[in-house]
Order: C-alpha cells, then structure tokens, then sequence
C-alpha cells in the first residue's frame, strides 16, 4: 500500500447521490478492479469522509475506495429525522446498490462501525468483508451507561446502581431531554477547543491532532440541522444487538483494534466478538479510538492485505 505523505492530507473532492429526497455527500478514488471488491470507509459519530483522508490516499492505487457521509454527518444533508442504525443501514445498503453497484467491503470506525455490521449482516447481502476498527454496539448482556450509544461508552457493564444513584441517571436525562439544555449542551461540544480536548482522550499519538483534524469534525455543527441531529442521536433507542448481528453474519470480518482507546476495553470486547464469530482475523494497534487516521499506514496494509486474501 501506498505510504501516507503530508501532502496526502488533504481530502478528495467528492460530489453529491440523491437519497430519498436528501444530499449525501461521497468520496470515490481509484479504478474498478476486475479481481478484487471495492472498499467503503463509514465514518464514526461526529466525522466524515475526511477522517479517511489518509487511507483513501494509501489505498486508492490498489482498489477502488469509496467513502460516504452518513446522513446528519459531515457534508450530508441533516434533515429532521429520528437517526438509527437502521437509517444509515437502509443508506449504506442503497449506496452499495445505486452507486457502487456490485458487493463491496465495508469499514467502519466506532457508530460507522455498528452501521457497517448493520449492513453487512441484514439482507439485502451487499457485503463482500467487513472491517471494523473500534465499533460501536451494545451487547445483549450489557447494560448502557449514562452517555449515548453512539459515542461508544456502553460497552462494559456497569455495577448495580444504587437507588440515588438511579434517581440522580434519571434526573439527569430528563434535564437532558430539554430542548434548553439540549442546545447549551450542543454549544458546547462543538467548540473547537472541546473538540481538541476530546481527541486528547481519544489520540494516543496527540501528533496526529491537528488544527485541520479539528476543523473538520467542528465545521458540519454549523449546519442547518446539526443540533437536531445531536438530539437524535443522542435519544434514539438502541439497535439491534451486536450479538444478534454477529450470528447474522456470513461475511469475512478483520477486526482492528486501537488498543489504547479510553471508551474500549479492546481485550475484552474483542473476546466477546470471538465468542459470537470465533473465525474473524484480528489485529491490535498501538493508537487510540481512530486507528486509521492514528496510525494510517499500518491500517493501510492490515486492510488491503486483508482484502487481497479473501478476494483470492
């Protein structure tokens, strides 16, 4: 694969697909490739397709790369919807078949993740592989803690709350489901400096957070629509579980996983993945909660690696 250069930074230009009535933004680099499937890169919970800007550019030579804004995300329009996995199953499932036009193979960090696992486990079958860097997704046996889904922080779970601490969960997500504090929570979380300060717990290399870095995680919070996009997100119910999903699934599946994130115990969730799909591959990274834009080159290689072999 191609090694990522300063210059390789700077996203491709992409254009718009028309999805029920809505823009969606994407990305396409590279030829069709008679031998092997084409790849989708599926941002996590607030990025987009320039979060893949350096695997795009490392793996382009070789395959035909797509990458897409999920709606609500990025570029994508952000219309007032009640967002689900399901949205953005139905949209990636369409988006194989209106546009790529034949199976390709799915990756997907942290919510892109769970999206992709969505896609590739629920028929219509559009899969070809799944690649999944530190998904998103509840198990059946976990119990969600105070934070949403999207945002990862359900995975382990918690001990028995105790009754205050029940009443105080309880009293806080009511305040939270207010539309004032809704919008002074929205404020908030895309300042830029908050922005910075969350990559710092999510980066291992904090190198790789940079001015442009966080410049395109804060620029779609400007738009029309975004902080109804939060809400949505923030209060949807759960989707179906990874479990269930997992015993779904038909495809081959790379697992890769940024062994320092502070959301993920990597070991342990990876156990419980192995439980419900003991023939995936795995690898652990040295980089935190976004291995592909932390450690570009090295995902680069696991993934087209990867893909060479099952295409063979």
């Amino acid at each position: 694969m191609q090694a990522t250069t300063a210059s390789s930074t700077t996203p491709i230009p992409g254009k718009y697909w028309q999805w029920r009535g809505h823009n969606v933004y994407y990305v396409n680099a590279g030829e069709k490739q008679s031998q092997r499937p084409p790849l989708l890169l599926v941002h996590g919970f607030g990025a987009s397709t320039d979060h893949w800007r350096k695997n795009i550019t490392g793996l382009y030579q070789d395959f035909e790369v797509f990458a897409i804004d999920l709606l609500g995300f990025g570029r994508s329009a952000k219309p007032n919807l009640q967002y689900s996995g399901d949205l953005w199953r139905d949209q990636l499932h369409d988006f194989i078949s209106e546009v790529i036009g034949q199976k390709a193979v799915l990756a997907g960090n942290s919510l892109g993740g769970y999206a992709c696992l969505c896609v590739a486990a629920q028929p219509p079958n559009s899969a070809a592989g799944l690649v999944l860097l530190n998904s998103a997704g509840p198990f059946s046996e976990s119990q969600p803690k105070s934070e949403p889904e999207a945002l990862q922080s359900e995975i382990q779970a918690p001990k028995q709350p105790t009754i205050l601490q029940k009443f105080i969960d309880d009293g806080t997500k009511w305040i939270f489901q207010q539309p004032l504090a809704q919008s002074l929570l929205f404020q908030y979380v895309r300042q830029p400096w908050v922005i910075r300060q969350t990559l710092e717990k999510l980066y291992l290399d904090k190198s790789a957070i940079t001015d442009q870095l966080v410049e395109e995680i804060s620029r779609p919070a400007s738009d029309p629509g975004a902080m109804e996009v939060f809400v949505s997100v923030f209060s949807t119910p759960q989707g179906e579980k990874v479990d269930v999903l997992l015993k779904q699934l038909t495809c081959p599946l790379l697992m890769l996983w940024g062994e320092a994130d502070p959301w993920i115990n990597a070991r342990e969730r990876s156990l419980k993945f192995r439980q419900y799909y003991p023939e995936l591959t795995e690898h652990f990274l040295t980089a935190g909660h976004c291995p592909h834009d932390e450690v570009p080159d090295r995902v680069n290689q696991l993934l087209g690696d990867w893909v060479l072999s099952i295409s063979k």
